[in-house]
């Protein structure tokens, strides 16, 4: 285990729920008591409640596919669980389908292409400048902060916010957690396209021991309020996991998704430079790229589980605001693609929940549509966080994790990039639009309902000129926006 101490002093901040205005409204509250009944009263009561505690859980690279987002293979009883303590939303996007650009941009507030980071090499330091990330605006906050595994795109501490971190825990796999059946399903041309059915336990891998040193930091009695960072590294490839969780998932079982026979993509920039290798995908292949990628989700559950238990036998988890998503989305065979970096569906859609006090209804589904620049001031609000920056691109969706049947924003924005070129997309109720080099090099436009895999190009149909002009119009203000936000 590496340990990062970053301990600097902090000024507790105490947040008096009614504030200097107890005693101006005493009479008048007491007066509106009288005539309510004790039902009245105890809600009014829990809707001032707050939590006290925020346990914060990145998954790397997954798509929803778990039992409450409606798979019928992979085993996730630990999230499924956790969407019955809180809300489940079903249209959440990144803005950017890569994890650098991701975490950077939903830790920072801030677009991908206004903060400039928009592949995994860049470092977040060189564009940090004196802008406060999410986990320091807890720390200014008077919040312990706690960084467990892969928060932001940890390469180096250059991809890091050290100075947001109380403390910071990094973990290797043992040499016994490094052994097992193993195979690279493109022979070897993707040298990170491996799936293992590990030997030893779920501690011998990263995750394993990520999640006890969770485990551990949630039981130990605190001074101040935690905001504890939890980065789980699996689905993400190379495709690792203890042997058992291979076995849940027979090869029979993982059907591979049927494409049109005459479906291919629009452009071949509209995927990345590895479409030709996935093209050789056989079915032996695509059965065991699924298996692995389910074999690792449910070990990652079974992590998470790890966590919401200790939360439950410590009397925190009515105290601790949940938020549990992915970094962004996953292509299992959709768009004869097997990765992520698209501005498709399932490039920006990714699962995202959240449990606590904070939440107006258990175990609902809420579809209303939001980016995930708009975590960063949504969690502020939602914790009573002081000093937010002005800066922030996103919004707070506050008022729906309140209220989950309230919609939210009309339209989401994604972009990426292939080479020097970039693609940008914008996304409404109906309809997707993607536009390369500027529409230079090609647009597409797809019908969210009629076609919600996105395998029929609209956008050179003149019938669909009129919708393609007006989401071109969006497109271009928000790039305006972004532009305007570098200055």
């Amino acid at each position: 285990m590496k340990v990062v101490d970053v301990k600097s002093r902090i000024e507790i901040i105490k947040v008096d729920s009614f504030g200097t205005l107890r005693i101006f409204f005493g009479i008048i509250l007491t007066t509106l008591f009288i005539g309510c009944s004790g039902s009245t009263k105890k809600n009014i009561v829990e809707k001032q409640k707050i939590d006290k505690n925020v346990l914060f859980i990145i998954i790397d690279d997954l798509k929803p596919t778990l039992g409450t987002y409606g798979h019928a293979l992979v085993k996730s009883p630990n999230i499924d669980k956790l969407a019955t303590l809180g809300v489940q939303f079903n249209n959440a996007h990144c803005n950017f389908a890569v994890c650098g650009p991701s975490r950077s941009s939903f830790l920072t507030g801030i677009r991908p292409e206004t903060l400039n980071i928009l592949d995994n090499v860049t470092p977040l330091q060189s564009v940090l400048g004196d802008k406060i990330t999410l986990p320091n605006l807890f720390k200014k906050n008077g919040f312990e902060t706690i960084g467990l595994g892969k928060t932001f795109h940890d390469k180096t501490e250059e991809h890091e916010d050290m100075k947001a971190w109380d403390a910071y825990y990094k973990f290797e796999t043992t040499e016994i957690g490094k052994t097992g059946e193993r195979r690279n399903v493109t022979n070897g041309k993707l040298p990170w396209c491996y799936w293992q059915a590990a030997e030893g336990t779920d501690d011998d891998q990263e995750d394993g021991q990520i999640a006890k040193k969770a485990v551990e930091i949630i039981k130990t009695d605190r001074e101040k309020p935690f905001f504890l960072a939890v980065g789980f590294k699996k689905p993400h490839d190379p495709f690792v996991a203890p042997k058992k969780y291979f076995d849940m998932y027979p090869l029979e079982d993982c059907d591979p998704i049927e494409l049109p026979d005459s479906y291919k993509p629009p452009y071949e920039h509209s995927l990345s430079r590895w479409s030709k290798v996935f093209d050789k995908f056989d079915e032996r292949d695509k059965r065991e790229f699924l298996r692995s990628y389910y074999a690792c989700t449910t070990f990652m559950d079974a992590q998470v589980g790890r966590l919401l238990d200790a939360l439950e036998e410590t009397g925190q988890l009515d105290n601790t605001l949940i938020v549990f998503f992915g970094d962004h989305g996953y292509h299992l065979g959709e768009n004869k693609w097997w990765n992520k970096v698209t501005v498709y569906e399932q490039g920006t859609r990714a699962p995202f929940i959240m449990a606590g006090n904070a939440v107006g209804k258990k175990g609902v589904k809420s579809d209303a549509m939001f980016e995930f620049i708009d975590i960063y001031p949504t969690m502020a609000e939602l914790m009573n966080l002081k000093d937010i920056p002005e800066y922030l691109q996103g919004e707070s969706f506050a008022s729906v994790v309140n209220n989950p049947e309230m919609p939210f924003k009309n339209e989401v924005y994604a972009v990426t990039k292939r080479g020097d070129m970039m693609g940008r997309m914008v996304k409404n109720k109906n309809w997707r639009y993607i536009e390369w080099d500027e529409g230079k090099k090609g647009f597409e436009l797809y019908d969210q309902n009629k076609d919600p895999w996105e395998y029929n190009n609209l956008a050179e149909n003149d019938e669909y000129k009129v919708i393609v002009d007006d989401l071109k119009k969006l497109l271009d203000k928000n790039s305006k926006s972004n532009i305007d936000g570098q200055r």
